[in-house]
């Protein structure tokens, strides 16, 4: 389902709400900068992002750091320009489309530090300790087994390696109608876990220092941009209060933690 809806968002050439300028609207009221999306290539930002996880990761030049849930490859290609020609980004997504787009992206970029490999976050294709660091944004909400992405990014990192992931957790439980509605879980919204139960799970891992850098109400202006918000809000005929006050619920976390030396 989630892979189907994002291989429409590719092939229809546009972003998650339905062009580049809004796209990259919401990604700057999500953290990134104007020079940010300015360096990229163009058609990599598709506005699905709900913060911007390569600021916070202090990433070093000559570093491996491995994307999850890579997309058309925005965050990729930012980082890459951080860890210079010495280090290498590994982006990993499960849409073949995505992918094709990415490596597109990286051509025409001539990005030669960067590669994209097809594969599911549950079932990382990548080597035990072997990433310096993890960046993900706004896509274990999407990965029914949570536990399972975070064990096996812990497995991907090297002894003394960094998480830093940007994502949407709840304050408080959903209403049912929009739990069951796949818009909503396409969307980001009902695949979402309560705030401290996102947290234990990487805790359940093997992570520590495990820290909430930044925390922010999920913008309720994405529900007037976002085609996939309006149709849950039509589909399931809710009122906008209704949809104010489950928005308020849903919240974007920065949150980082790390795989101590063995």
């Amino acid at each position: 389902m989630v892979r189907n809806s994002y291989a429409k968002i590719v092939m229809r050439k546009g972003s998650c709400c339905g062009n580049t300028a809004v796209a990259n609207d919401i990604s700057k009221s999500v953290g990134y900068s104007e020079n940010e999306l300015n360096i990229i290539p163009e058609g990599a930002n598709l506005g699905l992002g709900c913060g911007n996880p390569v600021a916070l990761a202090s990433l070093k030049e000559g570093e491996t750091v491995l994307d999850l849930g890579s997309g058309a490859g925005v965050d990729c290609f930012l980082a890459a320009e951080r860890i210079g020609k010495n280090g290498k980004v590994i982006g990993v997504d499960m849409t073949p489309e995505m992918i094709e787009k990415a490596r597109e992206n990286a051509e025409k970029g001539s990005y030669k530090n960067v590669e994209f490999r097809l594969g599911e976050i549950e079932n990382l294709p990548a080597a035990d300790n072997s990433v310096d660091v993890i960046i993900s944004n706004c896509v274990i909400n999407l990965v029914p087994d949570k536990r399972r992405a975070f064990q096996e990014a812990y497995r991907a990192l090297k002894p003394g390696g960094r998480l830093m992931i940007s994502d949407i957790v709840l304050l408080k439980k959903l209403p049912d109608a929009i739990k069951a509605s796949v818009e909503a879980y396409i969307g980001c919204v009902s695949g979402a876990i309560l705030k401290n139960e996102y947290l234990e799970a990487i805790k359940a891992a093997g992570f520590q220092d495990i820290r909430i850098i930044n925390e922010t109400v999920f913008p309720i202006e994405f529900l007037n941009n976002d085609p996939i918000a309006k149709s849950i809000i039509e589909d399931i005929k809710i009122s906008s209060e209704e949809a104010k006050e489950t928005a308020s619920s849903v919240v974007s976390i920065k949150v980082c933690g790390v795989k101590r030396g063995v």
